[in-house]
């Protein structure tokens, strides 16, 4: 006798999978998140997002890590935050990695290293007039959002905040990176894409983590007050600040 339950289960295994997507598209826009915040996002239950993030952990598309809290600890573990995975990147990513990397193998041997910063330059350079007319267009105070946004519509699932503790500025946070897996060979596409936000804000900005790196998010700080917040920012401890911002 034929299972009565088997073509509603096809159905419900569909639903599923589409749900699963929005899960893991949620973190890809908004960077690590935590069940409670996925759950909230989504209008789905708790306990739904578990047995999603569950599945997405299980096929190595998401991966746990413990949520960084700034200010006082309170009591208890703190929250997990969920993160893709380069595997689950890889599921939205449909650049072509290889020839990239191979092309900027083949300009590093053929005439330096300083030619691929070059290349670098001249790409974002490529891109930047879509990122500058936003900018300008945008009252002082709304132009890291104004980036963001910009940022968004070429794949970047950009976002800006306040950036937090003491630090008087904003962290904009590039949640996807197209070109992540070459950026790992090559950090002139990192450093060209700062160089860029630097001038394009009129401010000297800070690259805190860069998902190239291994970090969650993009995050790059970008001081109110110009040059001396940031040159009293150390380095090493900002870094790890920037990984995984809530």
């Amino acid at each position: 006798m034929k299972n009565v339950g088997e073509a509603p289960q096809e159905e419900l295994a569909t639903g599923e999978r589409s749900t699963r997507n929005r899960v893991a598209r949620s973190i890809l826009d908004h960077g690590p998140s935590t069940v409670a915040e996925l759950a909230k996002r989504l209008g789905l239950t708790q306990a739904a997002v578990r047995r999603h993030l569950d599945a997405l952990v299980s096929d190595g598309v998401v991966e746990a890590r413990e949520q960084r809290v700034y200010g006082a600890r309170t009591r208890g573990r703190p929250a997990k935050a969920f993160a893709l995975t380069d595997c689950g990147r890889d599921a939205f990513d449909q650049s072509y990695d290889k020839l990239a990397a191979d092309a900027l193998r083949w300009i590093a041997e053929t005439a330096g290293e300083e030619a691929v910063a070059a290349f670098a330059r001249a790409r974002i350079e490529s891109q930047s007039e879509a990122y500058r007319s936003a900018v300008e267009a945008a009252d002082p105070e709304a132009r890291t959002v104004a980036l963001a946004k910009a940022l968004s519509v070429d794949g970047y699932a950009a976002t800006a905040r306040s950036a937090p503790g003491p630090q008087q500025g904003e962290q904009l946070c590039q949640h996807h990176c197209p070109v992540a897996h070459v950026a790992e060979q090559y950090p002139q596409l990192c450093e060209a894409e700062t160089e860029f936000f630097s001038s394009l804000l009129g401010t000297h900005v800070q690259r805190l983590a860069t998902i190239a790196h291994g970090d969650g998010v993009c995050t790059t700080y970008i001081p109110r007050s110009g040059h001396s917040a940031l040159q009293t920012t150390n380095s090493a401890s900002a870094s790890t600040a920037g990984r995984n911002p809530a």
